[in-house]
C-alpha cells in the first residue's frame, strides 16, 4: 500500500508524534499533490516518521495534505494559504476555553441580580462563581471545569473530531443553559433530574412554560450556535489534521486508543456523580475538600454558590436509606396484619374521625421560647398568650433536626409521619432530592377527599424548597404565595422588616376559610421570624442580658435575640387573634402550632455542646375550637413531640379513628416520645453527621440509649424502617393495601401529580375563595414579590 493510500483509510484513526510536516510544507509555499504517490523520504511509513524526515522534506517542498483529509478519495487537493496542522497544545488551549464558555454559559442561566429583577450578563455571573477561588479559598470552580472537561472529552475521543464534537458539546451547555434560564426566571428553580420525567411525559406543553422573552433568547442561541458551527467550519478548513486528535494506520490501533481515551473520563465522571451525593463516600469528600457548600433549601443559590453541573450532580444519585434486611412482601404482609389489629383495638375507643372537621397545620418559622434558652434572661415575656394556651391544651416541645435552618425536612415529617432519622445521612432534603422522583406520596392532607379539600399557604416564593411542585405531588389544588398563579392576598411586613408578619399570614387562612363551606386541611408556613434579626421593629421593649455567673453575650448577639423577642411578642399577639377569630366559626376546627427550629443567634449558648437538646426544642401545640367535641382536651403523654408524630396526635386529641399507618405512629410515640437524626449547634451547611446514633427522648425528655430499648420496642423501630423504606425505595408493597385508609373511606393515597392538576379546574367550590384570595392589591403583589426575591437572594443561606 502507497503512503497516500495509507493516509486514505488510515488517517481519521489514530495515533501520531507527527506536528511539523505540513507547518513545514506550508511555509515553504509548495503546492501539494494528493496523487497518493509517496515523495522521496516515503518509503517509511508516515506514522513512524521522525523530525528528520519532516525536516528533509519540507526543504523539499513535497508533502501530502491527505493527512488530515477527511475524504480520502484521491485526486488532486491544493491546502489553502495560511493552511498549518494544528498541533496538540493548540487543541489543548482551546479545549481549556471552551470549557469555561461551557461553564460560563450554565452559571449564566441560573444567575440572578441581588434586586431579583433583572438576570445580568453571563461574564457577571461567570466572574463571580470563579472570584471565589480567591475571595472565598473554593475550588469549585475548577471542580465544575473538571466534570465538563470528562464529558468533553469522552465524547471527543468517541467522534474523534475536535470541529464537530465542539459545537456539540457547546449546543448541549446552550439548550442546559437557556432551560435553566427559562425555569429560574418562570419559577426561580433550577432544573431538577425530576424535571426530565415531566419533559418526556408532557413534551407537547412545553412552550406554555416559556416565559415573556423566551423567543429572543431560543433566536440569539441560535445564532450563537450557528456562528460557532461556521467558525469550526472554517477552523476545519484551514486545520491541515482537519480536527483529528488520533491519527493512526492501523484502524484496530486507533480504535483502541479511541475506545480507552472515551472509557476513562466517562468512568471517572459516572463514578463521580454517582457517589457525590452520598455523605463520606470519595466523590462527597472530594467535593467537600474542593469548597462545596451544599446549600439545598435554595436550588438556585445552591447553583449558584457551587456550580451549575455540580449542584446537578448531587442531584442524580441520592442514597436515600439502606434496605432493611427483613424486607419482603411476606415481611410487609405481615406488618400490615399487625397494625391492623392495633388500629382495631384503638378505634374501638374513638367516636369521631379526622376529616369530621377542618385541620390546619401552622408551621411557625423559627418560633421557640427564648426564655429556655440557657444563658439568656429576657426583661419580659415575649409569649403570654400562647403560653396559656399550652397550659390549657395539648402541648409540649417539639425535638427538631435543624437549628437556623431545615425547614421543610419538619415540614416534611409533619405531612407524611416519615421520620428523618430513618434516612441516610446522604439523603439531606427530601423535598428536593426524594419528593420529586417519588410515585406513592401519602401525606395527612389526603384524608380531606383525596386532598381536593385542602389548601397551602406560605407568604414567601412558591419554589423554595421546591415545594410548588412538591404540593402538588402531596395533591395540594392550591398552594398561595407571593408568585403565579396562586397569588398569597396578604404579605405586608411589619415596620422594616423584609417578611409578611405573622398576622397577615392568619389573616389569609381566616378569610379563606369564612368564604369556604365543608371540612378542609389547611397547611400554612409563616415567613415572619425568618433570619436575619437586624433590630426591624420599632419600640422594642424587650432587653436581653446575661444572667449572673454566665457568659456575657456579645453586642449582635445581644440586638439579634432582643429584635427575635420582639418578633415572637408579635407572632403571640397575631396567635391570640388567629385562634380567637376560629372560636367565633360554627364548624370543628383545630390546630396544630409548632416552631421548626431555633433561630441561628444563639452563639454563646451554642459554644456549649451541652446545650444542644435545649436548643433543638421548640414549642407545640394542639387546640381546638370551641364548636370541636375536642375543645379543651389535653393529652398525658404529649410534653414532648417530634413532627412525624403530629398526625397520630391530632388523630388523638380529637379522639378520631386511626388507620394503621396512624396507629402503628400512635404505638411507636407511645414508647418513644421523639426521635430525629444526630444534631449540631451550629447553623447547617446543609450536611448531616454521618456519624452517632439517632436521638431518641422519653416522655421526660430524657435521652434514650437504642441499645437498652425492651423487644417491643425495638419491633417498632425496625418495623418503622421497614414501612419507610417501602413508601420511599423500596417497591410499594403497602400501597395497594389499606394500611392508609381510615375508617370510613378517607386514605393517604398521593400518588402522581397529574391528579392534582386535573382536582385544581374541577374543585368548583373553591371558586369563591380562589377568586377572594385572587384579588391582590397589584401595587402590594409587585412591591412584595420584589421584595421576597432580593430577601431570597440575600438571606436565603440561613435558612
Amino acid at each position: 500500500m502507497d503512503l497516500g493510500s495509507a493516509r486514505e483509510h488510515g488517517g481519521d484513526e489514530g495515533f501520531t508524534a507527527n506536528t511539523g510536516l505540513d507547518q513545514a510544507s506550508a511555509d515553504a509555499g509548495d503546492e501539494r499533490t494528493g496523487d497518493g504517490g509517496a515523495d522521496d523520504g516515503g518509503s517509511q511509513p508516515r506514522h513512524m516518521r521522525i523530525a528528520g524526515d519532516d525536516t528533509k522534506n519540507a526543504e523539499r517542498g513535497k508533502a501530502d495534505d491527505r493527512a488530515g483529509s477527511p475524504g480520502g478519495n484521491g485526486g488532486t487537493h491544493a491546502a489553502p494559504a495560511g493552511a498549518s496542522r494544528f498541533s496538540l497544545g493548540a487543541y489543548g488551549v482551546l479545549f481549556l476555553l471552551f470549557d469555561i464558555a461551557g461553564v460560563g454559559m450554565m452559571q449564566w442561566g441560573v444567575t440572578v441580580s441581588s434586586s431579583g429583577s433583572t438576570l445580568p450578563g453571563p461574564l457577571i455571573g461567570l466572574w463571580n462563581f470563579a472570584e471565589t477561588i480567591w475571595k472565598q479559598q473554593r475550588n469549585v470552580f475548577y471542580l465544575n471545569l473538571v466534570l465538563l472537561g470528562l464529558i468533553y472529552l469522552t465524547l471527543l475521543f468517541l467522534i474523534n473530531h475536535f470541529w464537530i464534537t465542539t459545537p456539540v458539546i457547546m449546543g448541549v451547555c446552550m439548550v442546559f443553559a437557556l432551560i435553566e434560564r427559562f425555569k429560574v426566571q418562570s419559577r426561580y428553580e433550577t432544573v431538577l433530574p425530576s424535571d426530565f420525567d415531566f419533559l418526556n411525559a408532557d413534551a407537547g406543553n412545553i412552550a406554555s412554560f416559556l416565559p415573556a422573552g423566551a423567543q429572543r433568547k431560543i433566536i440569539g442561541g441560535l445564532l450563537g450556535l450557528l456562528a460557532l458551527i461556521v467558525l469550526c467550519v472554517v477552523a476545519n478548513h484551514f486545520d491541515l489534521r482537519h480536527g483529528r486528535i488520533i491519527l493512526s494506520r492501523s484502524k484496530a490501533i486507533g480504535a483502541s486508543v479511541r475506545i480507552v481515551g472515551a472509557l476513562v473520563p466517562g468512568i471517572a465522571v459516572s463514578l463521580f456523580i454517582s457517589a457525590v451525593g452520598t455523605v463520606d463516600s470519595w466523590a462527597n469528600n472530594l467535593a467537600l475538600n474542593m469548597g462545596d457548600i451544599p446549600s439545598m433549601w435554595d436550588s438556585v443559590y445552591d447553583a449558584q454558590r457551587n456550580g451549575t453541573l455540580l449542584a446537578f450532580s448531587r442531584q442524580l444519585n441520592p442514597k436515600v436509606m439502606d434496605e432493611p434486611a427483613n424486607y419482603s412482601e411476606a415481611t410487609m404482609k405481615a406488618v400490615l396484619k399487625r397494625y391492623e389489629k392495633a388500629a382495631n383495638t384503638i378505634n374501638t375507643t374513638r367516636t369521631a374521625n379526622l376529616n369530621d372537621g377542618s385541620v390546619i397545620f401552622v408551621l411557625s418559622e423559627s418560633f421557640s421560647d427564648p426564655t429556655r434558652v440557657p444563658g439568656v434572661n429576657l426583661n419580659k415575656d415575649p409569649m403570654p398568650y400562647i403560653r396559656s394556651v399550652k397550659d390549657s391544651t395539648t402541648s409540649g416541645l417539639m425535638l427538631s433536626s435543624g437549628y437556623g435552618g431545615g425547614t421543610a425536612n419538619l415540614e416534611f415529617q409533619a405531612l407524611t409521619g416519615l421520620s428523618m432519622a430513618n434516612f441516610d445521612p446522604s439523603l439531606t432534603s427530601p423535598y428536593q432530592q426524594l419528593v420529586p422522583a417519588l410515585q406513592w406520596t401519602p401525606s395527612i392532607n389526603q384524608l380531606w377527599n383525596g386532598g381536593k379539600n385542602s389548601v397551602a399557604f406560605h407568604p414567601f416564593v412558591s419554589s423554595m424548597y421546591s415545594r410548588s411542585s412538591d404540593y402538588k405531588k402531596f395533591k395540594f389544588p392550591h398552594f398561595y404565595t407571593l408568585d403565579k398563579p396562586d397569588v398569597i392576598k396578604y404579605s405586608e411586613p411589619i415596620d422594616r422588616s423584609p417578611y409578611a408578619s405573622d398576622e397577615q399570614a392568619y389573616k389569609n387562612v381566616t378569610e379563606w376559610l369564612q368564604g369556604t363551606p365543608g371540612n378542609r386541611f389547611v397547611q400554612l408556613v409563616t415567613m415572619q421570624n425568618h433570619m436575619p434579626f437586624n433590630n426591624w421593629y420599632d419600640d422594642n421593649e424587650f432587653a436581653a442580658t446575661a444572667p449572673q455567673g454566665s457568659a456575657a453575650l456579645g453586642s449582635d448577639e445581644t440586638m439579634a435575640i432582643q429584635t427575635y423577642a420582639k418578633g415572637v411578642s408579635h407572632t403571640d399577639n397575631a396567635t391570640r387573634d388567629f385562634l380567637a377569630s376560629l372560636d367565633k366559626e360554627n364548624r370543628p376546627i383545630t390546630v396544630m402550632f409548632y416552631g421548626d427550629h431555633l433561630p441561628g443567634i444563639y452563639s454563646t449558648a451554642g459554644a456549649d455542646n451541652a446545650n444542644s437538646i435545649a436548643l433543638h426544642e421548640t414549642d407545640y401545640f394542639i387546640w381546638s375550637n370551641k364548636a370541636s367535641a375536642s375543645a379543651g382536651a389535653k393529652l398525658d403523654d404529649s410534653a414532648y413531640s417530634s413532627p412525624n408524630f403530629f398526625m397520630a396526635q391530632t388523630a388523638e386529641h380529637m379522639n378520631a379513628k386511626v388507620s394503621p399507618y396512624l396507629a402503628f405512629l400512635t404505638q411507636l410515640h407511645g414508647k418513644i416520645s421523639a426521635m430525629e437524626p444526630p444534631v449540631i449547634n451550629q447553623i447547617q451547611g446543609w450536611t448531616r453527621i454521618p456519624a452517632g446514633q439517632t436521638i431518641y427522648l422519653d416522655n421526660k425528655g430524657n435521652p434514650m440509649s437504642a441499645v437498652d430499648f425492651d423487644a417491643a420496642t425495638r419491633q417498632l423501630v425496625n418495623d418503622y424502617k421497614l414501612i419507610q423504606y417501602d413508601i420511599t425505595a423500596g417497591k410499594h408493597y403497602l400501597e395497594t393495601t389499606d394500611f392508609m385508609t381510615m375508617p370510613g373511606g378517607g386514605a393517604m393515597t398521593g400518588a402522581a401529580a397529574d391528579a392534582s392538576a386535573s382536582s385544581t379546574s374541577s374543585s368548583a367550590n373553591l371558586s369563591a375563595a380562589v377568586s377572594t384570595l385572587a384579588s391582590t392589591n397589584p401595587a402590594n403583589g409587585v412591591a412584595a414579590g420584589s421584595t421576597s426575591q432580593r430577601e431570597g437572594q440575600v438571606n436565603r443561606s440561613r435558612r
